[in-house]
């Protein structure tokens, strides 16, 4: 039975009798590949109307286009004269030059190869691609790469609201696949274990026997303790859903910063020079919280949004690897289940 964490007057906690890292109780016969494959199918078949992350819209801006292979094609992304993002391949039509290498000039892109200039309006063969900023993220809509029933803008999760909140964006690549990255953040049972630098007592007490595919709250409820220094930690209760195919949120409902939220995007490259394929982690992390001293710490929201991206970085370097393996053992039949 485990307690369920509680927003006190004092958000940290002493642990009074750690247990040492080998001692603590072990997950392998919770964390069954049978359960963890279901929610993952069920994450694949959800919709998400053709719409893949390309990047965070704060590097979105400036004389430079946000360029990235998606899908294996080549996308730019820059803003407009009036700041609105415009989409649309990354090639020049003119002799196939990288729009990447080009500079945006008034809302205009402008080929560096041979100066041809693109205002986001049809011209030379060149046209646009859906785009959407959500003030976090940036995505772009590939409809020959997706083949569903397109949406007219992607399902962005609740976040809380921008002017409570300190948002940051990490972005690491791997050789995997999508659901690699997703299989890895629908379990949960991994997180005391191979992350133990940032996670501890941590006791996973609900998870999703039998859901529907369309059932977005098909989630995985842990209770757990972030590691802060030596003894202290700060416990809370999260719930891990995957509203699509390439996407996990992990929400905190109980405890300290109950309305925080983690978005972990997985979006397919191109195939590295031996074949094998990549993907972008892009890590959106919403932050929130109502002491009156958060609004004092959002006055340092740059040096918080460093802070957030390299504890993000940290987990991922473990968590790209694990992906990075789980791929190579389904690619060589190896992988158990």
């Amino acid at each position: 039975m485990t307690t369920r964490p509680r927003r006190g007057r004092f958000p940290l906690r002493l642990r009074r009798h750690p247990v040492a890292w080998e001692r603590q109780r072990p997950t392998w016969r919770d964390a069954r590949p049978p359960l963890i494959a279901a929610a993952l199918k069920r994450a694949l078949d959800r919709p998400c109307g053709n719409w893949y992350v390309v990047g965070a819209a704060r590097d979105l801006g400036g004389d430079r286009p946000l360029a990235r292979t998606v899908a294996g094609r080549e996308v730019v992304v820059w803003r407009d004269a009036a700041g609105q993002p415009v989409a649309g391949p990354g090639a020049c039509p003119h002799l196939g030059a990288p729009l990447a290498g080009g500079r945006v000039r008034c809302g205009t892109l402008v080929c560096h190869w041979h100066g041809l200039a693109l205002d986001g309006t049809p011209r030379a063969g060149w046209g646009p691609l859906p785009v959407h900023d959500d003030g976090v993220l940036v995505w772009v809509r590939l409809d020959d790469a997706g083949g569903e029933e397109p949406l007219a803008a992607p399902r962005v999760p609740r976040r809380p609201p921008p002017a409570r909140s300190v948002e940051a964006v990490y972005q690491g690549l791997g050789v995997c696949e999508p659901e690699d990255i997703v299989a890895n953040r629908l379990d949960p049972w991994h997180g005391a274990w191979f992350h133990p630098y940032s996670f501890t007592d941590l006791t996973v007490v609900a998870a999703p026997e039998r859901a529907a595919a369309g059932d977005d709250e098909d989630g995985f409820a842990v209770d757990v303790s972030f590691r802060l220094a030596g003894r202290i930690v700060v416990p809370v209760r999260a719930v891990f859903t995957a509203p699509g195919p390439r996407t996990v949120v992990m929400r905190i409902t109980d405890g300290e910063g109950a309305g925080s939220v983690v978005e972990t995007h997985a979006t397919p490259l191109a195939p590295d020079e031996r074949g094998r394929p990549r993907t972008a982690v892009t890590e959106a992390v919403l932050a929130v919280s109502d002491r009156p001293g958060f609004a004092v710490a959002r006055g340092a929201a740059p040096v918080l949004r460093r802070l957030m991206s390299v504890a993000a970085g940290r987990l991922w370097r473990d968590d790209l690897a694990y992906a990075e393996r789980r791929w190579t053992l389904r690619a060589e039949g190896r992988f158990p289940g």
